[in-house]
């Protein structure tokens, strides 16, 4: 399974970005998603993530309060809802999806699956 995500770019601090990623192929293996993302010079961390059967949510420090991760309604596609981005969030996103009868873990290596990455550039 490929995984496509998109919705990066440049925007103002205080501005809002929204991240998609999808599976590039329906497929019946159920999935955990993960968004992580590094920053130039620094490792890649995790950022927010979503389980497979109920939906819980999982927020990473940086994006308690500011962002959120939703699914689609086939589940094979995953939304990163990101406001009042600050300079700090500046990097490349990551979403990654983990087979769900897997325990959920927010370790990328747990993840089998990753995006190409989408770049995010927040000026101040």
């Amino acid at each position: 399974v490929q995984l496509q995500a998109s919705g990066g770019g440049l925007v103002q601090a205080g501005g809002s970005l929204r991240l998609s990623c999808a599976a590039s192929e329906r497929t019946s293996t159920r999935y955990h998603w993960g968004w992580f993302r590094q920053a130039p010079g620094k490792e890649r961390k995790f950022v927010a993530g979503i389980t497979w059967t109920f939906g819980y949510v999982y927020l990473g420090d940086a994006a308690k309060g500011r962002f959120t991760v939703s699914r689609g309604t086939d589940r094979n596609t995953v939304f990163l809802q990101m406001n009042s981005l600050k300079s700090e969030d500046t990097a490349v996103y990551y979403c990654a999806a983990m087979n769900s009868p897997r325990q959920w873990s927010t370790s990328e290596s747990k993840f089998d699956y990753w995006g190409q990455g989408t770049l995010v550039t927040v000026s101040s």
